[in-house]
């Protein structure tokens, strides 16, 4: 068993951290006396390790959902306000989710032949880094392909050929989502009912299984408690959590970011290989845990609508390690953890006319013309949610996404009108209005274009909200 470590110890060392923070994360602290954690040193372990609790509460909120690790599940429907698991899911694609377990054995995808325009697998461990190593943009999902999966720690293998598979790919971390978006061609509902079968033909198995041998005898695992939010597992488990997380992630050592990370937290004697031992560290530290990450997490939805911040980062949002930054990472850890790249997807924010909050007490029409439309290759939606949790607005229609798949009606010169709205406007198609209730609840409008026309983005402007007069 390691040596207890005291609040004093932790605090004496973390009187370093200031020349060994990331550049990007938030500058310098000023360190507090000993047996003491400082606003700011709070602040910059939050912003460290906000993305690996964020993408530990994803993993393991989807992993719990739907039987465990090493499972396969294809959507039947599209999602709605009862997904709770992520926040700002969409509603415009099916998802078809694996969730990896890579201890043991690496892990076999077989995908079908897809009949969808658009198809891609993002896979993301618990450092929060993506990767699309398979899109129909690359060519794939038009033939049966398999992919195997593994990473530096699986267990008798080190990534050599296997007969009958096509792809392989080395994750970072041993409990990975491996994750598909498919377009289900909702407007057509036979194609999109054959898409749903080849969705559900997508299989899962170990290498031992392709290969015909006795399985391996795979212990189930422990993880700790994840958080119903984000500030509930820093204020109660943080340090647990990231011991978890240190544990299972590739941290490489020319890399900085990983680096800053290992080093912020090692006073607390959380390090790679090690056992987490101290429950009254974490009490001690917890509150003020939880205080930075939730004003962390507010700093960043107050930015999010700001279509210049989401702009300046879009180029290294949801990029592998290496080809993004901290501060983007940390970001979109809050915004909405799990997202694809902008050679798949663009996701700009629509604000408001007069730049003012959009809240539900009041209607809002939004207007694009037929040169006005997102430029995408693929297909474009355009979702509300609430800002705070970034969850789908609850209503007996299940509306919550205007485009090609949630439905929507082009006007006669082909462009279009939105309207977010307690009651159903007149003249307006159902198909383009997205209900709210009447109460004060801020609103979050998020465009996604699918194979953006990066040419055409270059010089295209996001529509705004137009508060509606009388409301």
């Amino acid at each position: 068993m390691r040596p207890r470590r005291t609040r004093r110890t932790a605090s004496v060392v973390l009187a370093t951290l200031a020349l060994l923070l990331v550049p990007g994360c938030g500058g310098h602290p000023d360190v507090g006396p000993p047996g003491e954690l400082s606003d700011a040193e709070a602040t910059e372990l939050v912003r460290l390790a906000y993305p690996y609790v964020a993408m530990f509460n994803v993993n393991n909120k989807f992993a719990a959902a739907q039987g465990g690790w090493n499972t396969v599940v294809a959507d039947t429907r599209l999602k709605d306000h009862t997904m709770t698991e992520i926040a700002r899911p969409n509603n415009d694609t099916f998802y078809i989710s694996a969730m990896l377990d890579l201890r043991h054995e690496p892990m076999i995808l077989s995908f079908p032949a897809l009949e969808s325009e658009y198809a891609s697998l993002m896979i993301t461990g618990y450092d929060h880094f993506v990767n699309v190593p398979m899109a129909t943009r690359l060519g794939n999902f038009e033939r049966p392909e398999r992919i195997l999966v593994y990473t530096e720690r699986t267990e008798g293998y080190d990534g050599e050929p296997v007969d009958g598979v096509d792809h392989i790919f080395e994750a970072t971390g041993d409990f990975v989502s491996a994750v598909v978006r498919l377009m289900p061609h909702a407007n057509e509902p036979a194609k999109m009912a054959r898409i749903s079968e080849q969705a559900h033909a997508v299989t899962l198995q170990s290498l031992s299984e392709h290969l015909g041998e006795p399985t391996s005898t795979a212990d189930e695992p422990q993880p700790p408690e994840f958080g119903e939010t984000d500030a509930d597992l820093f204020e109660a488990n943080l340090l647990e959590v990231l011991q978890y997380v240190f544990n299972h992630t590739t941290f490489e050592k020319d890399d900085p970011q990983d680096q800053a990370v290992l080093v912020a937290f090692a006073p607390f004697g959380i390090e790679p290989g090690s056992a987490f031992d101290d429950e009254e560290m974490q009490e001690a530290y917890g509150p003020r845990f939880r205080a930075a990450a939730e004003a962390v997490r507010d700093e960043w939805l107050a930015s999010m609508t700001n279509p210049s911040v989401m702009e300046f980062m879009r180029p290294r949002m949801f990029q592998p390690k290496g080809e993004t930054d901290p501060e983007t990472v940390l970001a979109l850890s809050i915004i909405g953890p799990i997202g694809l790249p902008q050679e798949e997807a663009i996701y700009p924010p629509i604000a408001t006319a007069d730049g003012e909050q959009m809240n539900a007490l009041h209607d809002f029409v939004i207007r694009m013309g037929p040169d006005e439309l997102p430029p995408a290759r693929a297909f474009w939606s355009v979702t509300l949610y609430d800002l705070a949790n970034g969850l789908f607005i609850p209503n007996d229609r299940k509306k919550y996404s205007v485009g090609k798949n949630a439905g929507m009606q082009l006007d006669d010169d082909g462009g279009i009108e939105i309207h977010i709205a307690a009651e159903q406007p007149p003249d307006v198609p159902a198909e383009n209005w997205l209900p709210i209730e009447r109460k004060d609840q801020d609103l979050n409008v998020i465009v996604r274009i699918y194979v953006p026309d990066t040419e055409a983005y270059a010089d295209w402007t996001p529509p705004v909200a137009k508060r509606m007069d009388g409301n």
